[in-house]
């Protein structure tokens, strides 16, 4: 099954049930107005959204318009974000030159979730001095799930999977770490690709609570990297297991896998601007060649399958200044 939510006027949109192949959808209808709410009865919600997913997929529904579409949760009750691929972590203690962080437990920290970008909303920031970074990971949308949850039970509180670009301020990121109090300015808003979906529907592309799919990320029209989600340290099951550990998490929680890198980064590529930086002082001993994002930059993302179809869709922004 996939979704959408359609801007409407409202902060949540009109949520939408849309055709395998993303080019039709329709309304849920008045009773489960949004996708926040349909998440927070899912239970009674999932037959009605099956039956619409079977009719529009006969033919039911009309085309839809990309540019309608906003980030499938336009606002969240809660966005934790881990650190779940190592070769990630390695890139970033050399960029950033702190310590090696053990991993026996995984990294998450909580940020904002008022406010996901649609996947073409122009993405505002104050200037270009904060070094401004994408960020391609994948997500999951959570059904409640209680404190305590182990990971194997944690595995079928699972309902939605998402693409997310994980916007970051590179320069802001390293004195925020220093307090010891987490990250605030140098996280703003994320954004979304427009298609949220079952994992079932992903077939091979979702394995052992991961999304087994390449993240083709271009910059300015060129091809930055196509890693794979597959290297997950932790998978999404033992990372909504950690966040619940001493809470009850809500219906609608997102949890990110952070930035998706593979060990092979010298032929796939990277998937955020920080892992090219890190790569280049590596590679030369000295200090990076590849700068950080401008007014004007853009960015596209989109995961593929095998059959080279994008089951979220397309994430194409561009950053602009904020006046």
């Amino acid at each position: 099954m996939k979704l959408a939510s359609r801007a409407n006027g409202t902060p949540d949109g009109e949520l939408l049930v849309v055709s395998a192949d993303g080019t039709r959808g329709i309304a849920a209808g008045p009773g489960l107005p949004n996708l926040r709410e349909a998440l927070e009865r899912w239970g009674e919600a999932v037959p009605l959204l099956a039956d619409l997913a079977a009719g529009v997929e006969m033919g039911t529904g009309e085309p839809l318009d990309p540019a309608s579409l906003m980030a499938p949760l336009p606002r969240a009750w809660q966005w934790l974000d881990a650190s779940a691929f190592k070769t990630h972590a390695d890139l970033m203690q050399v960029a950033f030159g702190h310590d090696p962080i053990v991993q026996e437990k995984p990294l998450m920290y909580q940020g904002m979730s008022h406010r996901f970008y649609g996947p073409r909303d122009d993405v505002p920031f104050p200037d270009a001095q904060g070094g401004i970074d994408f960020e391609g990971e994948f997500a999951v949308v959570t059904d409640f799930v209680p404190m305590g949850t182990s990971a194997a039970d944690a595995a079928g509180r699972i309902r939605l999977v998402l693409q997310v670009n994980d916007w970051s301020l590179r320069h802001l990121a390293v004195p925020e770490m220093k307090t010891g109090f987490g990250w605030v300015q140098a996280k703003p808003a994320c954004s979304a690709a427009p298609f949220a979906v079952t994992p079932h529907a992903l077939g091979d592309g979702w394995q052992d609570g991961r999304v087994c799919l390449d993240l083709q990320v271009d910059w300015n029209g060129a091809r930055f990297g196509a890693a794979n989600g597959r290297e997950m340290t932790f998978g999404f099951h033992d990372l909504i297991a950690h966040a619940a550990a001493t809470r009850d998490l809500a219906a609608g929680t997102i949890i990110g896998s952070g930035t998706v890198a593979n060990r092979d980064y010298a032929r796939v590529g990277s998937s955020c601007i920080s892992e090219r930086r890190a790569i280049e002082m590596i590679a030369s001993g000295g200090a990076p060649v590849t700068g950080y994002m401008k007014p004007g930059d853009r960015v596209r993302m989109a995961a593929v399958d095998a059959h080279g179809a994008q089951p979220f869709g397309e994430i194409d922004q561009r950053v602009i200044c904020a006046d």
